[in-house]
């Protein structure tokens, strides 16, 4: 089975299927958490940094290696996801493999498997060998491909968003060796914050390791239509709209936040809630629903219903436990939307405390109450934080076509070597 997608789920013409003849390298992606029409809201910046770099004239080839499906149960779901689909302005390949559970006994299992099949069907599909080897992570991504990059003599670049280092310690003696593996072959190990960058640098010589933001692209977002906008969403002009992102599970907040909300004496709020996954998804619903306030919530929403609703919102709420750089915040940002969210990880790099947004402590559902009640006592505050955001986006180059841009810097720099 074959689709035919763009990134935001339109179709589109396969012009670009292939990389340019005249395109200066060409690299190999990797990406086990990449879109599919099955899972389509799946880790979206893995597929828009490749979409950028595709777009900046960088020969593509991507893989999505993908578990094998079971006959019945919750995963045999993966059955639907197609051999090759396009995404953006490049083509998706998903190899199969064999993930086996239980993942905390049997995970390094799962990268054997994929090391073995990926290699293969890469020799098979495309025209070899590639001059860079890009992967979304260290573990499965990376080490899926050091066969192919050893048997060519091909560079890897990792771009790690924390899972791997972060989690580290919690992984099996296996996965620990095969994670070790991999960091000692890439040539650099790209980070998403600096936070994240002084944990790599306890694996990989530091000189190997550098911070690279991803970002957003702040002429998505119709913030000139914000009333507009707003109207068509059903919030009135003197009602002050809340808006959570992310997954529906503790390590993001949401008990504190259900905690903050109902505490929240107002009367003038709407909540609304985009979740993607998340063991607590009915808990938290439930939660909405026995509040005071208007609660909306949504699942799995697309990228440009998703963009409005960051436009028409008047703060975004992150009380998340732990972070690397949060694709979410760079959103609120580029829809000039300001951030109440946790000092932790990497937020603090991207969220100026008191003047793009406001910063509390986790776990501490009493202070992300006040904070919210003096935010929204405020409005042209809110205001002038959000367009301060959207500044700092745009000053400290927060964007995909930038991200691209230092990505093809590192190749460059790896392929010299």
């Amino acid at each position: 089975m074959s689709g035919i997608f763009t990134s935001e789920g339109t179709t589109s013409g396969t012009d670009a299927d292939a990389p340019a003849s005249d395109a200066p390298y060409r690299v190999l992606g990797c990406a086990v958490e990449h879109p599919n029409h099955v899972f389509p809201v799946r880790t979206p910046f893995n597929h828009r940094s490749f979409d950028a770099l595709h777009r900046a004239g960088v020969g593509l080839d991507v893989v999505s290696p993908t578990p094998f499906a079971p006959p019945v149960g919750p995963y045999s779901e993966y059955r639907h996801v197609p051999e090759t689909e396009r995404w953006g302005s490049y083509r998706v390949h998903y190899p199969r493999f064999l993930y086996a559970l239980p993942k905390r006994y049997l995970y390094q299992v799962s990268g054997d498997s994929a090391q073995k099949r990926v290699t293969r069907y890469v020799e098979e599909t495309f025209e070899t060998p590639h001059d860079v080897v890009q992967v979304c992570g260290l573990y499965l991504d990376g080490y899926a491909m050091l066969p192919y990059c050893r048997r060519h003599d091909v560079p890897m670049v990792a771009i790690s968003h924390a899972g791997d280092l972060k989690n580290f310690d919690r992984f099996n003696e296996g996965v620990r060796e095969r994670i070790r593996e991999t960091i000692d072959y890439c040539s650099a190990v790209l980070t998403v914050s600096d936070e994240l960058a002084g944990i790599a640098r306890q694996f990989a010589p530091a000189e190997r390791v550098r911070t690279l933001p991803i970002g957003e692209n702040p002429d998505l977002y119709p913030t000139e239509r914000r009333a507009a906008v707003r109207r068509e969403l059903g919030f009135d002009s003197e009602t002050e709209v809340l808006l959570y992102v992310g997954r529906f599970e503790k390590e993001k907040g949401v008990r504190e936040l259900a905690a903050a909300l109902d505490a929240l004496d107002r009367d003038d709020v709407a909540v609304a809630a985009v979740g993607h996954g998340g063991a607590l998804r009915w808990w938290f619903l439930d939660r909405l629903g026995e509040l005071r306030h208007s609660a909306h919530a949504y699942w799995e929403l697309d990228p440009i219903a998703l963009r409005r609703l960051f436009v028409a919102a008047d703060l975004l709420v992150h009380p998340s436990h732990d972070e690397a750089r949060p694709t979410v915040i760079y959103e609120a940002m580029a829809a000039k939307l300001p951030v109440l969210a946790s000092n932790v990880g990497g937020i603090p790099e991207m969220v100026v405390d008191g003047e793009t947004g406001v910063l509390v402590p986790p776990y501490d559902p009493d202070a992300l109450r006040a904070s919210m009640a003096e935010l929204l006592d405020e409005p042209e505050r809110l205001r002038a934080m959000g367009e301060a955001g959207h500044r700092r986006l745009l000053d400290q180059e927060w964007t995909w076509s930038a991200h691209a841009e230092k990505l093809s810097a590192v190749h460059r720099e790896v392929m010299r070597e």
